[in-house]
């Protein structure tokens, strides 16, 4: 049997969804400014990651007006970090950056905006934030912004992208960013659905045939994702994307799985969403947390050095190390390298 930990240290490891720049910023307000090198830095190379996506996440008192200071802030802060540990971490804005911080031992970074607060009703701003580094954007968070609304408004709107969303969109094929599907309402994703044309990613989603949560992505819609060549990052620290209580590396994989019978093995990937830690600094744990009043247990998945367990139950239960490979990061590798900084033709 294949040895999984030396398979997943050998393997291209991508998270594309890691919220970990929130809990640097909690510390720095804290007077704690180096909780990154001492604590997030051994985390991803415990977990053996090479490509880290860092979504912006604009919290509630930072959004309307405050959006975009805060988002600059937060990209100037990623920018600081990545001049401190150049020996460890570089921000990427290409595949061919990418390529060149992984062969140098170095874990590459990726700007993303998880909500895209800070462009509010101005989708020329998606140029100004490409020229900052922002290189992956979901349009919508849980509710609704002046592109999308949120999956969290399911039960009440089926709502289209906004015009202004439409034009985010086709700025974002033109300037070669990445989108990320995740979180966007069912009838945004019908648009993008209709509307893209190049390959993109759902950074941290779960199948909605295991898992009923509006957050979830259906049969159909897995489907059409990797007919446009995109990629499906399993989300593995968030309870009620996989599990109704208790979130294990199995319960992740059986969604892997999923995804491979419906949409084939080269569209699927890992986007765990590593908040565990952010909510036990900020809320106590997830007791407390706002999860609509459901006390769920501790996820198995909560910190990077934590991956490798996903990979164990992947050769336990008989995955060919190719395959395991295609997972861990070269399917998400292959739409990073083939869309970001590369303009539409």
């Amino acid at each position: 049997m294949t040895d999984p930990r030396l398979l997943h240290n050998d393997a291209v490891v991508v998270d594309t969804h890691n919220d970990l720049i929130l809990l640097v910023d909690h510390f720095d307000r804290r007077e704690q400014p180096d909780h990154f090198g001492q604590f997030w830095l051994p985390e991803l190379r415990a977990g053996g990651v090479d490509v880290q996506v860092l979504p912006i996440c604009i919290e509630d008192q930072f959004q309307s007006e405050g959006a975009l200071r805060r988002t600059l802030l937060l990209i100037e802060r990623i920018h600081e970090l990545a001049a401190e540990y150049s020996d460890d971490v570089a921000v990427c804005l290409t595949g061919a950056d990418v390529d060149a911080a992984t062969s140098s031992g170095r874990i590459a970074l990726v700007i993303a905006l998880e909500g895209a607060h800070a462009i509010g009703q101005d989708p020329q701003l998606v140029r100004t934030l490409a020229r900052v580094g922002v290189r992956v954007i979901s349009m919508a968070h849980y509710a609704r912004t002046f592109l999308a609304d949120g999956s969290g408004l399911d039960a009440t709107s089926r709502s289209r992208l906004t015009p202004e969303g439409i034009t985010a969109l086709r700025e974002m094929e033109e300037l070669g960013i990445v989108f990320d599907i995740s979180h966007l309402g069912i009838g945004g994703v019908e648009d993008v659905l209709s509307l893209a044309t190049r390959p993109f990613l759902a950074t941290h989603s779960a199948c909605l045939g295991i898992t009923d949560s509006h957050r979830n992505l259906g049969d159909e819609q897995l489907k059409a994702i990797a007919e446009l060549g995109g990629v499906i990052g399993v989300a593995a620290a968030i309870p009620f994307f996989i599990d109704a209580k208790s979130p294990t590396a199995e319960r992740v994989v059986d969604h892997i799985e999923r995804i491979i019978d419906v949409a084939g093995i080269d569209h699927v990937g890992l986007g765990p969403d590593i908040i565990d830690d952010y909510y036990q600094h900020v809320f106590g744990g997830w007791v407390g947390a706002p999860t609509n009043g459901v006390e769920y247990e501790r996820a198995e998945i909560v910190r990077p050095s934590d991956f490798p367990k996903i990979t164990e139950v992947m050769v336990r239960r008989g995955f060919r190390e190719a395959d395991i490979r295609k997972i861990l990061g070269e399917n998400a590798l292959r739409v990073l390298r083939g869309v970001m900084g590369v303009p539409a033709r």
